[in-house]
């Protein structure tokens, strides 16, 4: 699981510009009075036009350069400055002066190599940096007294910027305005309780607003803003650690250490020991120790990420994090926060029913004067707004912005004619007491799949410790979801891709699991409420396994669940689009966001959906499993000629032989049963999902291989040595040996390309055919110096491969058998 960044206030103390910023606070949330030189903006209207101006012109402005991926100079430096590349680039230039160009091809394939992983990261940035221009965080300043969007890098020392539910604080600032402004810092502080602030308070980047309103004055800006990293840890292209890639850097650390005793002894065995041609000698010797190298693992896994962020990005989906696309592909518990994420954003008020003989009219005056109170209204309340117009002879005097944890919201009022009232919206089964008569009428309309909303008219003050007590009922809106189109196709894509669609909603149960049937959704009948699930840990993950749909949960909650499922072995993506949705993003294994939501949930998730379309998901899990499985099945290739090159060269130590093969033969067989191959097969289609222990995966097969591999050839090499004789018989002798070697890899890579489809069998079919031609065409026998002497020992050659080959399917068999993955 990727780790966010995250800064714990009690703990170490921040480095750099951050301690001078953190610095000032004591705690993080009282507020302290600004000192002389800290500019201010004027508390309703703002910086003018002039000001902002000058204040660019002296560089006071939020210039902290938010990347999305990786520098080219980077990507390049990444890509060439390797050990491998070091170590192959030694080897080629003492070719050049001993050998004929043909045994210095292994160089050329590098440079080609190393060139299209540069390209393909390249492309990949070029697909991420536009994607992140439109979803950046866009925020609102006030100037001139006319509030609009900027980009965050415009943001100047004293703007005045405007807060909303689901905003992001994007710099350090004191509050100037604030409207029942509750800020959760848990990302700063790991404290996931929000904080009520109150003008003069002061507000850091890296929070974001849970309910209510205001507006700050940027007082620390760019560089010196408190966590400004935050800002950009949360939206660059991060290689940060993914068991494939750490996987893959302990093979080559293994590798290291097997090759460099071997190169050594090789080159004491062909250069001192043995006393043939200088020339010749050190050419073998080469040729013994690049094949060592699995130099085209590395670039073909940069080259399958790569691809895969950019066929994402086609389909408008922001990889914030590079793991994020081998996370999903082992991921198996999808969980869903139906609104957003089932349905879409809109809702449709269908019936107004009055309690209690309340009157209608009346109650539409009510309803509409709710909606004018809140200037961020959420979808409920936007349908609400739609459905009955504000009259303008009602005022409000308080108001309180609905929460997620309460589930309701409120606002007292002043009717115009001398009567003052107070009223609460919210759901009905929090405000009202259980038992009461109405929940049965509200039960008949959950299940119908319909949204329920209790209007109350409340006996307590808003600021009261429990403003719903003693509230009367007043009215029932009964509001329609929208049904995303694409989501029951979406469901069954995961149904049949084993993995468990979990749906967590603060909506009420039965509600949430009507909707939930309407899609098709398995297990949608038994619903759970989410206040009734256990505590412990590991009781509510056995709850939440047994169970498909749960209603109620509150935001800390919903991280409760994923983290209990974590517990039980799952791997955990999440889907929100709302700011209660962002402690569970933050610690899922994979978050993934709308495009349309909170600037806050967007900052945590590691995909972000910026077409809003649910059903991009499944190409998400596609890609991730492409990768992941293709990457795995390339390494047995890979490896399995690591270890077959390997004891190949401790064979010829022992035996005090010439190394059979020079440069040209091993770059000839890598490049058909390996390099051309492996390309291919890398970027097909694979649906399997990812499974975990990928060194494992790769090695129980790959040791075997090569194993087989290095025996076949060498004991068709000892053969070759005492059937041919005479000045040429070396050269009979490395095409003996060539040919075996040729047939056991042709075998592995044959029984790695399985299921066969058509295409995978054209691919090792034209593999074969082109080492054939070398074989018969006699410019390509010179030019590889290949080429069979006789009747017995090429014949002889092929039955020990057949040999070899059965080998390698009885070993696969048993493999599979005995060391399960």
């Amino acid at each position: 699981m990727t780790q966010r960044a995250e800064i714990d206030m009690d703990g170490q103390e921040p480095r750099g510009p951050v301690a001078d910023a953190g610095a000032e606070l004591d705690p993080l949330h009282p507020r302290q009075p600004p000192g002389p030189e800290t500019p201010t903006a004027a508390p309703t209207t703002g910086l003018t036009a002039d000001q902002v101006a000058e204040r660019m012109a002296r560089g006071e402005v939020n210039d902290v350069p938010v990347r999305s991926s990786r520098s080219a100079v980077d990507i390049v430096r990444a890509n060439v400055l390797t050990r491998f590349n070091a170590i192959i680039g030694v080897l080629w230039v003492i070719m050049f002066f001993v050998a004929p160009i043909q045994d210095s091809l292994f160089g050329f394939v590098i440079i080609a190599n190393t060139g299209i992983g540069i390209v393909q990261e390249l492309r990949a940035k070029r697909t991420l940096d536009s994607l992140a221009v439109i979803g950046e965080a866009k925020p609102r300043v006030r100037r001139d007294g006319v509030a609009s969007t900027v980009s965050t890098s415009d943001i100047v020392l004293g703007d005045l910027v405007e807060l909303g539910p689901g905003d992001k604080v994007v710099v350090d600032g004191e509050l100037a305005e604030a409207d029942n402004l509750e800020i959760d810092e848990s990302l700063l502080t790991g404290e996931a309780d929000p904080v009520l602030k109150q003008p003069g308070d002061r507000v850091m980047s890296g929070s974001f607003v849970v309910a209510g309103g205001g507006a700050f004055t940027a007082t620390k800006v760019g560089r010196e803003a408190y966590a400004a990293q935050l800002a950009e840890e949360a939206s660059r292209f991060t290689l940060v650690h993914s068991e494939l890639r750490s996987g893959i850097s302990t093979i080559l650390k293994y590798v290291t250490w097997m090759m460099v005793p071997t190169a050594i002894g090789l080159i004491i065995s062909q250069l001192v020991v043995k006393d043939t041609n200088f020339k010749d000698s050190l050419a073998r010797t080469v040729g013994g120790i690049v094949p060592m190298i699995p130099e085209g693992l590395v670039l073909l896994t940069s080259v399958a990420f790569a691809i895969g962020v950019i066929r994402l990005g086609r389909k408008q989906c922001l990889v914030q994090e590079l793991p994020a696309i081998e996370g999903l592909a082992r991921v198996d518990v999808v969980c869903l926060d139906k609104t957003g994420t089932l349905t879409e954003g809109g809702m449709d008020v269908t019936e107004l029913r009055p309690l209690g003989g309340t009157d209608e009219a009346y109650l539409r005056q009510v309803l509409g004067a709710l909606g004018e109170s809140d200037p961020r209204p959420n979808a409920s309340l936007q349908a609400i707004i739609e459905a009955y117009p504000d009259s303008e002879e009602w005022r409000c005097t308080e108001s309180l912005p609905f929460s997620s944890a309460r589930k309701y919201s409120g606002a007292s009022f002043s009717e115009g004619n001398g009567e003052s009232s107070t009223w609460l919206l919210g759901a009905p089964d929090v405000l009202l007491p259980g038992g009461d008569p109405a929940l049965d009428e509200i039960d008949a309309l959950n299940r119908q799949g319909l949204r329920v909303l209790l209007l109350t008219k409340a006996a307590e003050a808003l600021d009261a410790p429990s403003p719903a007590d003693g509230a009367k009922p007043a009215a029932l809106i009964v509001l329609e979801q929208r049904l995303r189109p694409d989501a029951p196709e979406t469901l069954r894509y995961f149904a049949d891709q084993n993995v468990a669609p979990k749906v967590i909603s603060g909506d009420n149960a039965v509600a949430v699991g009507a909707v939930a049937d309407k899609l098709g959704l398995p297990g949608s009948d038994r619903t759970v409420d989410a206040r009734r699930l256990p505590a412990e840990r590991s009781a509510m993950g056995a709850e939440i396994d047994a169970n498909a749909v749960f209603g109620r949960v509150s935001p800390r909650q919903k991280r409760d669940m994923v983290g209990a499922l974590q517990s039980r072995g799952h791997t955990v993506a999440m889907t929100g689009d709302g700011v209660n949705d962002v402690l569970a993003l933050k610690d899922a294994d994979i978050g993934v966001s709308m495009g349309s939501g909170s600037e806050a949930t967007k900052a945590v998730a590691q995909i972000v959906l910026l077409n809003n379309s649910f059903a991009t998901l499944p190409s998400v899990v596609a890609e991730g499993r492409r990768v992941i499985g293709n990457i795995t099945r390339v390494a047995t290739l890979f490896l399995t000629k690591t270890v077959y090159s390997v004891l190949l060269a401790i064979l010829v130590v022992c035996s005090q032989v010439e190394y059979p093969f020079l440069p040209r033969h091993l770059t000839l067989l890598s490049t058909l049963t390996i390099g051309v191959p492996a390309f291919f097969l890398a970027l097909a289609p694979n649906k399997e999902r990812a499974k975990p222990h990928f060194v494992r995966r790769v090695m129980r097969y790959a040791i075997p291989a090569g194993l087989i591999a290095a025996a076949a050839t060498f004991s068709t090499y000892l053969l070759a040595r005492s059937h041919y004789s005479g000045p040429d018989a070396l050269d009979a002798e490395t095409s003996a040996a060539t040919l075996t070697l040729f047939l056991v890899a042709m075998w592995v890579l044959a029984i790695i390309a399985r299921p066969y489809t058509w295409w995978r069998i054209g691919l090792v079919a034209t593999m074969g055919a082109g080492f054939l031609l070398v074989l018969v065409v006699p410019w390509l026998q010179d030019f590889f110096a290949l080429k069979l002497v006789g009747v017995t020992m090429p014949w002889t050659a092929v039955a020990i491969a057949a040999t070899g080959a059965a080998l390698l399917e009885l070993a696969w068999r048993a493999v599979a058998r005995r060391v399960p993955a």
